[in-house]
């Protein structure tokens, strides 16, 4: 699948082609999500697709003052595609924010630093393009509810295919065929109940424009995933925003509710979004060099150790929650271990086996959906980068099972980890960040760190959990 119009005016005959009645307009916030504007098709002209659309900046969160709260959505026909999910017919196109006070791309717009990341490797004369490949993970559920209150908190989330539903009682009979903890990799029906939804999902995927390659239940229970073919930094980006927008709607459409939240369940795997990356130059791909361990080239090499160099601050961006680090603990193939590794899925980065020149890569294995995808990907090349710059070698190869290795043993042989909280995250993002200058400006980092702190860091230590009641209400 490709682009659908490529300039305006094939925007306009593919408009007038489907009998387009609305104009979509998307764009992301800091936190990832999805924000939109609909136009009357009639009311949309060459003239604003050009200058751009305003809206209220002040409305989005860590965004703009209420006295400074006009902006602009300068969309991007190139990305334009029908959407499947409305009653009308209505195109979606994903727009950059325009700062009209700076007259420049706004600096707290993920899309347009992502952008900047690109152009950066251009001007240092390391690359010109960047290709990313993620694969997010999720779960559908039956059912899901929580509470949080001043004297009550708790969620509970259901699943025909939990385990503990094996003695339930259901409307017409229990089939008793469940995945179980761990046993999801992956079993044909009927203990696979999603083969059809998810068969649904990668229809919708391909008629939005991905290029589909398979789907699969995960490891958990009520866990699935579906691969799709990697693109360059931007539009790498832009089909996670595609991919979650679809799943959701799918699941919510068959009575489901999908999620990307890393860890919600206790003992059993959680939602990743390994992501696969490498960077290229007149057509060729840097990270290839044929018979060195897992073919990757001295560059690539570099680009990992970049990359662990400074993992701990680039966490802030690609484990964006505190329910992200509850994931990254040991045994659920989520690692932690800042090390590399040809084909261990223990390591935090796994290079993929068999690949020629054209699809040598590396994958980057921690990071989380919680995360803006532009902000994720820009933080992981910037830092790479810096890695080049400066010739970084990182710990590895380790080929041995890295979730066997206990905590002293880690040390032992002084292999660095990822940060094992949100708050370890963001205060690693406060001392190193010059890295990430001038893609990522110091006034948009101390918002980010700043916000986030405040909307999840805070709020989340303040609360007390079921557990803390479980092994301190008797004290």
């Amino acid at each position: 699948m490709g682009k659908f119009v490529n300039n305006i005016d094939e925007f306009f005959s593919f408009c007038k082609e489907n009998e387009v009645e609305f104009v979509d307009l998307r764009f992301t916030d800091i936190k990832g999500a999805w924000h939109h504007l609909t136009y009357r098709m009639s009311a949309v002209n060459p003239e604003n697709l050009e200058n751009g659309f305003p809206f209220d900046g002040s409305s989005i969160e860590a965004w703009q003052p209420i006295n400074k709260s006009d902006m602009l959505l300068k969309p991007d026909v190139g990305t334009a595609f029908l959407d499947p999910f409305t009653a009308d017919q209505t195109i979606i196109v994903f727009c950059d924010v325009y700062d009209i006070y700076k007259g420049q791309a706004y600096e707290k717009c993920p899309r347009s630093i992502a952008k900047k990341a690109l152009k950066h490797a251009d001007e240092l004369g390391i690359a010109d393009a960047a290709y990313f490949g993620p694969e997010n993970e999720f779960f559908i559920f039956d059912d899901v509810k929580f509470v949080d209150n001043i004297n009550e908190a708790g969620y509970k989330v259901d699943s025909s295919e939990g385990d503990w539903n094996s003695n339930a009682d259901f409307e017409d009979l229990n089939t008793a065929h469940r995945p179980g903890t761990k046993g999801g990799y992956f079993p044909v029906q009927p203990t696979d109940s999603m083969v059809d939804m998810r068969a649904e999902m990668m229809q919708v995927l391909e008629q939005v424009g991905l290029e589909v390659v398979l789907g699969h239940h995960e490891v958990a229970q009520a866990q699935g995933e579906i691969g799709i073919v990697f693109s360059d930094i931007i539009g790498a980006a832009d089909n996670v925003q595609k991919y979650k927008y679809v799943v959701k709607m799918i699941a919510h459409l068959n009575g489901k509710t999908a999620t990307f939240m890393p860890k919600p369940l206790y003992g059993d795997n959680g939602n990743g979004m390994h992501t696969h990356q490498s960077l290229w130059k007149d057509g060729k791909n840097l990270f290839y060099k044929e018979g060195e361990y897992g073919n990757l080239s001295e560059t690539a090499l570099h680009y990992i150790g970049g990359i662990f160099k400074h993992a701990r601050a680039v966490a802030a961006f690609t484990n964006a929650s505190t329910n992200s680090y509850k994931r990254l603990i040991p045994g659920f193939e989520a690692p932690s271990i800042l090390t590399y590794s040809s084909q261990n899925r223990s390591a935090s980065c796994r290079i993929p086996y068999g690949a020629g020149e054209k699809a040598t890569r590396i994958e980057m294995r921690f990071p989380d959906s919680t995360a803006c995808p532009y902000l994720a990907f820009a933080a992981m090349m910037m830092a790479g980068l810096d890695g080049i710059k400066n010739k970084e070698i990182p710990v590895g190869p380790m080929d041995e099972d890295l979730f066997e290795l206990t905590l002293d043993e880690i040390r032992e042989r002084k292999i660095p980890q990822m940060p094992h909280t949100l708050r370890g995250s963001l205060e690693a993002l406060i001392r190193d960040n010059d890295f990430l200058k001038p893609v990522f400006t110091q006034d948009f980092i101390d918002t980010y760190q700043g916000y986030k702190f405040e909307r999840d860091v805070w709020p989340d230590e303040g609360r007390p959990t079921a557990y803390e009641f479980k092994t301190t209400y008797q004290c």
